[in-house]
């Protein structure tokens, strides 16, 4: 199973949300790129950045950040293996995409543009067939879009199985219930998502939310989850990262 790192951005500082409240901020670190090398170091292939402002403003805020984010991990890496970087928050059309794509990012995630726009996701899917993930925030059921703040009429299942079917690149399933409070994943759904769209194609399912232990790692792979996003165990020092690389 895949263990990704996030590094939540907001006003430049990396934070943590509970349940995506931005007045529940807790700043973990005034130098992100910082904690991308260590992460890079500690062994991460993959990291996963939320442009927390850009998500409540409803564009990408802070693009220049991302690109020393970017140049911090890839300096860091070990040439043999390379280090991707995943970014959300605020992607609300094909130009906030083509944006992070040519600031060299190498999956830009989309959640409420493939709400609002599935026929174009589906062509952002096909023009950058390994780049563009479907991010599924889920709330007892539904999709949640516009940074939390709005309850779609979609249904989680339906959305991943249309991003099957248009091609993209992975899926970020995310039980708002449970974000940042470290109560355990959403084990069960997750691992319906993953066997629904098996059903379409080869795609991944991501798990975020709620991971606040080693042994929720086991449940996860146990459950057939393919890979997981940790933030703040991470930072409260519930686990290390490379405690969580040897038990994946």
């Amino acid at each position: 199973m895949l263990v990704i790192p996030a590094i939540d951005l907001l006003e430049g500082r990396a934070v943590r949300l509970a349940k995506g409240d931005r007045a529940r901020a807790t700043t973990y670190s005034h130098d992100p790129c910082g904690l991308a090398r260590q992460f890079v170091r500690a062994g991460a292939r993959r990291l996963h950045v939320v442009d927390l402002d850009g998500a409540f403003a409803g564009q990408p805020a802070q693009v220049e950040l991302i690109r020393r984010l970017l140049n911090a991990a890839r300096e860091a890496a070990d040439p043999s293996k390379p280090v991707e970087l995943e970014v959300g928050g605020g992607i609300r059309d094909a130009a906030a995409v083509e944006t992070l794509i040519e600031a060299g990012v190498d999956k830009v995630v989309v959640g409420t543009l493939a709400v609002r726009e599935p026929k174009l996701v589906a062509e952002l899917c096909r023009a950058h067939p390994s780049a563009i993930i479907v991010a599924i925030d889920a709330r007892d059921g539904l999709v949640s879009i516009e940074g939390w703040r709005e309850t779609s009429t979609v249904p989680a299942a339906q959305l991943a199985c249309q991003a099957a079917e248009w091609g993209a690149a992975g899926l970020l399933f995310t039980d708002i219930s449970r974000d940042g409070l470290q109560v355990g994943p959403a084990v069960e759904s997750t691992a319906a998502v993953q066997a629904e769209v098996d059903r379409v194609g080869p795609i991944d399912v991501i798990a975020s939310g709620g991971v606040g232990s080693l042994e929720h790692l086991d449940a996860l792979a146990a459950a057939g989850v393919r890979a997981v996003i940790c933030g703040r165990a991470l930072y409260e020092h519930s686990f290390t990262l490379e405690e969580a690389l040897a038990r994946c």
